[in-house]
């Protein structure tokens, strides 16, 4: 009998202790706590965010935007990659332009463009048409090479088709030496379809697609390709 009550005693001192562990609150370190909502407060924070940006984010986003653009005026090429990272096409390209009202030399040309393919960033029609330009004051196999590229890299087809005309041209003229009539048809063929699809596809297309069929004919006759 005494064995039986030591053993019930000993049982609703556990029960107690378990009722008292399982309702007491956890310590505050072990409260599970969700992080802050981040307020990125940077140039774009408000393009990035679902929420839309107040007045005081509008203005300082303004501000930098203008001295990106006289940065740009001064020859800052760095200025393209905060451009190109903020996701603003009007802005990149106003920058873009800016730089190369800068590069008013070969030098300079040269620099940009070199910058321009090592950071793999856009090449607008301003940049396209004045590497297009300086190639043709003295055209060689390299600067053929890259007008046709960066022509190419505008994503215009009447830009690329302009390139190829020229570049056509001068060949005629034999004013590019060292180049094929194979080489030019090849640089022509693989530059194409650097261009997107879209632009492929589009009606500017269709007429660089007769523009290349018809070198692709000159060139190879040139060249005796026999059919």
């Amino acid at each position: 009998m005494l064995t039986l009550l030591i053993t019930a005693v000993a049982i609703l001192a556990l029960i107690g202790i378990g009722l008292y562990v399982w309702q007491r609150p956890a310590p505050d370190h072990y409260i599970n706590t969700l992080p802050p909502q981040p307020t990125g407060r940077g140039l774009f924070a408000g393009e990035f965010s679902d929420e839309p940006a107040d007045n005081e984010q509008l203005a300082l986003m303004a501000r930098r935007q203008q001295e990106l653009i006289e940065e740009a005026r001064s020859g800052e090429r760095s200025t393209l990659d905060e451009a190109h990272v903020s996701g603003d096409a009007a802005l990149y390209d106003r920058v873009l332009t800016e730089l190369v009202a800068y590069s008013d030399s070969d030098p300079k040309l040269l620099s940009l463009m070199s910058y321009v393919g090592q950071h793999e960033l856009p090449v607008n029609n301003t940049l396209a048409e004045a590497v297009i330009v300086s190639w043709q004051q003295s055209p060689d196999r390299s600067g053929t090479a890259k007008a046709l590229h960066f022509a190419a890299l505008s994503d215009d087809p009447d830009i690329f088709r302009g390139a190829v005309e020229s570049a056509l041209r001068s060949w005629r003229e034999a004013k590019i030496a060292g180049i094929s009539p194979l080489e030019l048809r090849a640089l022509f063929d693989g530059e194409f379809w650097v261009l997107s699809s879209r632009s492929r596809s589009s009606g500017a297309g269709f007429v660089l697609k007769l523009t290349l069929e018809s070198a692709r004919r000159e060139l190879e006759a040139a060249a005796g390709v026999k059919k």
